[in-house]
């Protein structure tokens, strides 16, 4: 028998996390695709590739979970979750690699570089915050892969 964990598949407090997860990423994209030159940057561009694979895994998995509560289907069997976790921690190193290195990028300009004052066409303060929704979208899925790794392990 599975355990029963807070944020796990088929529960509204999975949904939830998966939904975040999905809303975190896509204002990710959103802010990263209105900056002026932001494909210049290569970890800007794999930020947005990462996201994008992560907003399309969490809004399937959102999916997923929202026809396990309506149905009332449970979605906590071994095979089920031995993906998510796969899936979890995939998406989950890609954006956390991702977001460190935009936030690497950040920085240098920002702090080491000082190009952001002297430039007026940097738009940093976007990519200051496109870099903290990545992080909170990593944060999240951290937590969705943490709790997904407990069921599996409780089998």
């Amino acid at each position: 028998m599975m355990k029963r964990l807070l944020g796990g598949p088929g529960t509204i407090s999975g949904f939830l996390l998966r939904f975040g997860q999905c809303a975190f990423g896509a204002a990710s994209i959103a802010i990263m695709v209105t900056s002026f030159g932001f494909s210049s940057y290569t970890a800007f561009c794999y930020l947005i590739a990462s996201m994008g694979l992560q907003v399309l895994w969490s809004f399937g998995l959102a999916c997923l979970d929202i026809y396990a509560l309506r149905r009332k289907r449970d979605l906590q069997n071994p095979i089920l979750v031995s993906l998510f976790v796969v899936g979890d921690w995939v998406t989950a190193t890609l954006s956390l690699a991702a977001a460190c290195s935009s936030a690497g990028i950040v920085v240098l300009y920002t702090r080491d570089l000082t190009a952001c004052a002297t430039s007026k066409h940097l738009t940093c303060n976007r990519y200051q915050i496109s870099v903290a929704m990545a992080f909170v979208t990593w944060v999240l899925t951290a937590m969705s892969s943490h709790v997904m790794f407990w069921i599996l392990a409780s089998v």
